[in-house]
């Protein structure tokens, strides 16, 4: 189907290929089994070696963002999964790998013996790529020894527990010269993207005021306590971290802040609260934020919404304008001009900045949605080890500032709310001038 936006024709699949992504727990539902969603032999029963190889480490029956990677890769075109460590008890890891389509041979009961098994293989035939999609403690060992044993590594967000495990794995991927990308997903919306252009264009003038907010309700009620897969991992410390909602929700919306404005938290204030009686981590944070450069900001990430599904709005105010997204509303951006006029620009317009053209893959009128933003990402990654370059992609860095933003905001937390520093990550991490690999960001800027 062409791509009018972008004045290119692709040979992606048609939409009605892919199953239907589960509910996300934040609606407050149970996760569901789904169709499978893997990439199939060519025709003469061969698989297309011009596919990224991909394995596959968490994900498995019953979570919900390991299905979503899956689509997202199927979506974007060119990955093949070809093996998995699905579920670390091993009758489960070999029925869920049959459910997407990993052969029995190559599923695993835990990612040691996945990756020793992968790197046994001759070159033309191992994964290249490995996913984590487990919960946040089992992200570092994983990922690092899949770092140093030569494979390109994609984390899900949070990028660790703590900020000394992400710096670490940042810190590994620049040493062995791979990929590490983490899937901070909502950078992958095209309006998204046109508002990072916009801004650091200087539409809005200089930024002033930041307000973004997550709230969600599936976790009003203590669903932990009934057997929830998502919420039981995500309220408890050994497995989620010091952070609940704010880990959980508000790692999105921190770095979607920097993401489109550039803007580096100095300081916050923050105040956090497990409502739900017995929970041990916050299901409520609202911080206040002082960011160099003299702007100031508030952060809010609630999962205790009642009524709420996933609402994650930005805002932003500078001396020219203003500027806001909601995800309710992705393919819209309103543009606020001194005086109270407004602009609604919309995904597909004609006169939008490139990279959210290129971020399009339908003509306008036809939605695009979360799944789409997700394959965006994916496009980034395979873009990249395919020898080419994705600044927009999120990498070491930023998932290091994501877990370090967390970690203070806790910090903050536990001191009642006192103002608290937020160390800054240090950009001096990337492998090589024409490869900033893990900044997101073309070498020498500051994002």
């Amino acid at each position: 189907m062409p791509d009018h936006a972008a004045g290119r024709t692709t040979d992606r699949p048609a939409r009605g290929l892919f199953p239907a992504v589960p509910a996300y727990a934040g609606a407050g539902h149970r996760s569901r089994r789904i169709a499978p969603v893997y990439s199939p032999p060519m025709l003469d029963g061969r698989v297309d070696d011009a596919r990224l190889r991909v394995a596959m480490i968490g994900g498995g029956r019953g979570a919900f963002i390991g299905a979503v990677h899956r689509a997202a890769m199927r979506l974007a075109g060119g990955f093949h999964l070809c093996a998995g460590a699905l579920s670390s008890d091993p009758q489960r890891a070999v029925a869920g790998a049959a459910d997407v389509g990993i052969p029995r041979g190559r599923a695993s009961g835990d990612w040691r013996s996945l990756l020793a098994s992968e790197s046994a293989r001759p070159a033309d035939d191992r994964a290249r790529l490995v996913v984590i999609v487990t919960p946040n403690h089992l992200h570092h060992a994983p990922a690092d020894a899949a770092l140093r044993a030569g494979f390109d590594v994609v984390v899900d967000k949070p990028l660790a527990t703590t900020s000394t495990d992400a710096l670490d794995l940042a810190r590994r991927a620049c040493a062995t010269g791979r990929l590490l990308a983490v899937t901070y997903n909502y950078t992958g919306y095209p309006m998204i993207r046109a508002a990072r252009t916009l801004v650091r264009d200087g539409a809005l003038g200089t930024i002033r005021k930041v307000l973004v907010e997550y709230h969600q309700g599936w976790l009003s009620r203590p669903v932990e306590q009934d057997g929830q897969k998502q919420a039981a991992w995500r309220t408890d410390p050994a497995q989620a971290g010091v952070g609940g909602a704010i880990g959980d929700i508000g790692s999105h919306a921190e770095n979607l802040v920097g993401f489109v404005t550039g803007l580096e938290i100095a300081s916050l204030s923050a105040m956090t609260r497990a409502f739900v009686p017995g929970r041990r981590l916050d299901d409520d944070a609202n911080v206040f934020l002082r960011f160099h450069g003299g702007a100031g900001g508030v952060l809010i990430a609630s999962q205790i919404c009642t009524g709420q599904r996933n609402d994650l709005v930005l805002r932003l105010w500078g001396t020219k304008g203003g500027l806001e997204w909601r995800h309710d509303a992705p393919e819209t951006l309103i543009l606020r001009r001194e005086g109270g006029s407004e602009e609604h620009l919309h995904r597909a317009d004609p006169a939008l900045p490139s990279e959210a053209a290129h971020a399009s893959s339908l003509p306008a009128g036809h939605p695009e949605g979360f799944l789409d933003a997700f394959a965006n990402l994916y496009r980034g990654i395979a873009r990249t080890l395919r020898g080419g370059h994705d600044p927009l992609l999120p990498g070491g860095v930023d998932g290091a500032k994501g877990v370090r933003f967390i970690e203070c905001v806790a910090a903050s937390a536990a001191r009642d709310g006192a103002w608290t520093e937020v160390p800054p990550v240090p950009h001096d991490l990337s492998p090589g001038p024409s490869r900033d690999l893990q900044t997101g960001s073309a070498p020498g800027v500051t994002r």
